[in-house]
């Protein structure tokens, strides 16, 4: 081989290894610059990515869960399965000032979307403050079009009161925190909470209504301070309605504090006057010691009892009646002496068991205690015309009911409740002795009632006028009651109507039902001429209803 030859083979193995060489050690470089390359990459998309993801997941404006199942209430119906209250979802919007950018910008537009409100001291002084609780669809879509991340939405529950006053001391309030604190809604907080059933109730809205609007017309007629009704089936106890005035919005969910949203139904304790008169005779009949054509001779105008005065109200009552005509013409001193042969333990044992004198077990537990003191001869010559005791219209109620219903005990209720065995603690006959002397009271002349004698209903009933208690003795201010039963013949219902502090209107026009003339002004300021007026008022409008649902 030639030294060119073998300088050319040399070079060529030299050339191959340098070739290799060089080709190995680029590809090492650029896999390690690909493989850190591809590392930052995917550092950058992961940190991007949770970017995103976290935009995502977080909205605008930020909402704010609070909703629990504790608080759902069950709903409350009337016996028709109206709704009387009901809990609703809701969305309450707030707002966070730290994190509004502009806050003037943004106290302009909330101004122009609730131009009833001023957020300004809100805004600059709060780290939150709610813009609108409760608020409608439309007003918060108004508000997140804004776009201001400020903006925090709080899923809420809300109970809510369809009918506003009409149930109001009834169906009772809760608290911020979804607690029963008064009527209905305290006394069955755990059936409400606990419960997806609705409590179904005996009310029934169509006459709370038109009983309801006949109280508010005699409180512009008579100017009192406030009324109450009473609605009963007398033979099962069922309250078909139950009304005490001034009342309240339940939605409002406002602080009652003031003393004249008392129920006066309930709670109001109060001297009904004559209305006792009825308890009197009934007592007289229940223990045989009179009979209705039981004469009472020489009965004196007045009378004293430790140096206090007892007179008639009226001094064109006879001196000579029987025990059925004491009643039917309120006579005072007459029922003094049905009382006296009745005797203190006889009459306290019937006010006990018709349900005066002995506590009352209701379903809400704002109810009053009968304020008697201690019983002698003056206490019961007063009480047997309705003076010194002092008890709530719904006691008197039961009190009639018993009376009327055949003797049967009664509890009054306000909750649907299967049919309950009833007891009879009053003599067989009474009732249909009662009865009649009831009608007599509206239907005659000689009774105080004539304004209820509305024609097909058999109207009974008794009426009471009662000076009000004051420091030291009795004041000019009255409370003024009707206790009517009808139909007589057949009792089904009793309606209590009584009104706080009536005054006189000599400018009122009386229509009398038996077209006689009308008659201008109430200048006695008694029941026969308030209380019984509107309560003939009420039955002509709820007649016709409970002649056909009931």
């Amino acid at each position: 081989m030639s030294e060119t030859d073998q300088n050319y083979q040399n070079s060529d193995k030299y050339n191959e290894s340098f070739s290799f060489n060089e080709n190995k050690s680029y590809l090492k470089i650029s896999f390690e610059r690909i493989t850190f390359i591809f590392f930052v990459f995917f550092i950058l998309a992961i940190i991007f990515s949770s970017k995103v993801i976290l935009l995502s997941v977080k909205k605008t404006p930020e909402i704010k869960k609070v909703t629990k199942k504790e608080n759902f209430r069950s709903s409350i119906l009337d016996k028709d399965g109206n709704i009387l209250a009901k809990s609703v979802p809701i969305i309450n919007l707030g707002i966070n000032p730290n994190l509004v950018i502009n806050k003037e910008k943004l106290l302009i537009s909330l101004k122009l979307i609730f131009p009833n409100k001023n957020f300004q001291s809100e805004m600059y002084g709060k780290k939150f403050f709610y813009v609108k609780k409760k608020i409608s669809p439309k007003k918060l879509e108004e508000v997140l079009l804004l776009g201001d991340k400020s903006f925090i939405q709080e899923d809420s529950i809300a109970r809510v009161y369809p009918n506003g006053n009409l149930f109001s001391h009834v169906i009772g309030q809760i608290d911020n925190d979804n607690n029963g604190i008064s009527g209905i809604e305290k006394t069955f907080d755990y059936e409400l909470t606990t419960s997806k059933e609705p409590l179904k109730l005996t009310l029934d809205k169509e006459l709370q209504y038109l009983i309801k609007e006949e109280l508010l017309k005699s409180r512009d007629i008579f100017q009192n301070i406030g009324s109450a009704a009473i609605l009963m089936n007398i033979n099962n106890g069922n309250i078909l309605s139950m009304i005490s005035l001034p009342d309240f919005d339940l939605n409002k969910r406002e602080k009652i504090i003031d003393k004249k949203y008392i129920n006066r139904a309930t709670k109001g304790v109060y001297e009904f006057g004559s209305v006792f008169k009825t308890f009197t005779l009934a007592a007289g009949l229940q223990y045989n010691v009179i009979e209705p054509d039981t004469e009472f001779k020489d009965l004196k105008k007045r009378i004293t009892c430790a140096g206090n005065s007892i007179s008639e109200y009226d001094d064109k009552i006879p001196s000579d009646l029987t025990a059925e005509e004491i009643l039917i013409r309120s006579g005072n001193i007459g029922s003094v002496r049905i009382a006296e042969k009745v005797g203190i333990e006889n009459y306290n044992e019937f006010l006990k068991n018709i349900g005066i004198i002995s506590n009352l077990e209701f379903d809400i537990q704002e109810v009053g205690s009968t304020q008697i003191g201690r019983w002698g001869k003056c206490k019961l010559a007063t009480v047997s015309f309705g003076h010194g005791i002092a008890t709530t219209l719904l006691q008197l109620s039961k009190a009639y009911s018993i009376i009327s219903n055949g003797g049967y005990d009664i509890t009054p209720t306000l909750l649907r409740k299967d049919k309950l065995k009833r007891q009879r603690i009053l003599n067989e006959n009474l009732s249909a002795t009662i009865n009649p002397i009831l009608r007599k009271i509206v239907s005659t002349k000689e009774g105080t009632a004539g304004f209820a004698n509305v024609k097909g209903y058999e109207v009974g009933g008794k009426t009471g006028t009662a000076d009000q208690p004051s420091e030291g003795g009795y004041s000019k201010k009255k409370v003024n009651t009707f206790t009517s039963v009808f139909p007589t013949s057949d009792p089904k219902f009793v309606l209590a109507v009584m009104l706080d502090e009536p005054k006189v209107n000599r400018e009122f026009v009386y229509h009398y039902r038996d077209e006689r003339y009308p008659y201008k002004g109430n200048w006695r300021n008694t029941a026969g001429w308030t209380t019984v007026w509107v309560t003939g008022q009420i039955i002509d409008k709820i007649g016709p209803i409970l002649a056909t649902k009931y």
